[in-house]
């Protein structure tokens, strides 16, 4: 395992991090975690040299915190230091910072969190957290050893990250969406050098967008295939991030034993300044290839679940990209009239309660009616990016 520097705190972090928000889970539920297999992939990571966990309040149905809990224990806790987030949503008042915090230190079966994050910052959301004296209750907060480090995660624009970090001086780290193929979306690679240009390291999430780039499009991996028949899709994007000095740590939510041995040998060959310029002009045509072929930038994190309706928003976008992406629509079809009824897209009554969920900012509800349409044959996707 690799080592890097995590912004100005004297501490070297692993070049992976496990992220806790796909853990594999039985029968397909989210909140039924798969224990046993589940504790031996945490368990091999950190026996590898993963020295950061990062899980959050909502994660895996509210059963992801517990389940870092446990798996800790047996001395793992102190081989790691552990990231999680505060429910900003479910901020109403002052008195709710403390009620949550506690609450997640019990779940989590641990006296202080190492790095505590503001869950999923956007202008409104660091707006009230802001006015409600978020602030200076973390300074009482690490004062009381409750907490180590604070930081936030975001989705937003880039002038709102910088708001964000310019507006507080006690920031240790952050947390950014950042892989090959949002280089300028959100903070981007400009919000990545303006928060590690001010001493806050920087925490990666997404990665993979989703999985989308550890599995993509035929065409993107021909790309990658003709030029090194021996290297994963995964591997060209995770080197791709481990390349910038400003990157601290690459999270991965990994889902099976496979990818935690992968990611970790990943991790073993990372390096700054370890790319070519040839191998950036590999991931400049990976990029571009995607572009013509990504419709929908859904990444799978299930923020937008459940619909009160009971459509199954996250398989509806993976239906639709993949036919698109892989010109096999007639295949969408099939599985999409597999799905139940209220799964479909047609069950969408527009009520605009998971677009207000969507890190993406996704217009989920102006999306349905065209996915039906295309999805049960109604009509030929006419090549659209965005709804009408």
């Amino acid at each position: 395992m690799h080592y890097r520097k995590f912004g100005k705190l004297d501490w070297q972090v692993s070049a992976l991090g496990f992220g806790c928000m796909r853990l594999p889970v039985v029968k397909d539920v989210n909140k039924n975690i798969d224990i046993p297999e589940a504790t031996r992939m945490v368990r091999h990571a950190i026996d590898g040299g993963v020295n950061y966990i990062d899980t959050a309040w909502p994660y895996h149905d509210g059963k992801s915190e517990g389940f870092v809990g446990a798996v800790l224990k047996d001395g793992y806790r102190q081989k790691v230091r552990l990231a999680t987030k505060m429910p900003s949503w479910l901020i109403g008042s002052y008195v709710d910072f403390d009620l949550y915090l506690n609450r997640q230190l019990k779940r989590l079966k641990t006296g202080t969190i190492d790095f505590y994050l503001l869950h999923a910052l956007n202008t409104d959301r660091w707006t009230k957290l802001r006015d409600l004296g978020v602030r200076e209750w973390s300074e009482k907060a690490i004062a009381s050893g409750r907490i180590q480090s604070i930081g936030f995660s975001f989705h937003d624009n880039l002038d709102c990250f910088k708001q964000i970090v310019d507006e507080y001086d006690r920031w240790d780290f952050c947390q950014i969406q950042y892989n090959y193929m949002d280089t300028d979306r959100q903070a981007g690679t400009t919000g990545l050098k303006y928060a590690a240009a001010r001493g806050l390291a920087v925490v990666i999430m997404e990665p993979l967008l989703g999985g989308n780039l550890a599995r993509p499009p035929e065409p993107v991996a021909e790309v990658f295939s003709n030029a090194d028949p021996n290297r994963t899709p995964a591997d060209w994007a995770l080197q791709w991030l481990w390349d910038q000095p400003e990157v601290s740590v690459v999270l991965s939510g990994m889902s099976t034993f496979e990818q935690v041995e992968g990611n970790l040998a990943s991790a073993g060959r990372s390096g700054i300044g370890s790319m070519t310029a040839e191998h950036q002009q590999v991931i400049g045509q990976a990029r571009k290839t995607f572009e013509d072929l990504y419709i929908i930038p859904c990444t799978n994190c299930q923020y937008c679940q459940p619909c009160p309706n009971g459509v199954n928003i996250p398989k509806l976008f993976e239906l639709f990209n993949s036919g698109v992406a892989a010109q096999q629509m007639w295949m969408s079809h099939i599985l999409y009239n597999k799905l139940e009824a209220e799964e479909r897209a047609k069950s969408c009554v527009d009520c605009g309660e998971c677009e207000e969920k969507c890190p993406q900012a996704i217009p989920i509800s102006d999306w349905m009616p065209y996915l039906h349409k295309v999805l049960s044959e109604k009509e030929k996707y006419d090549g659209r990016k965005l709804p009408v």
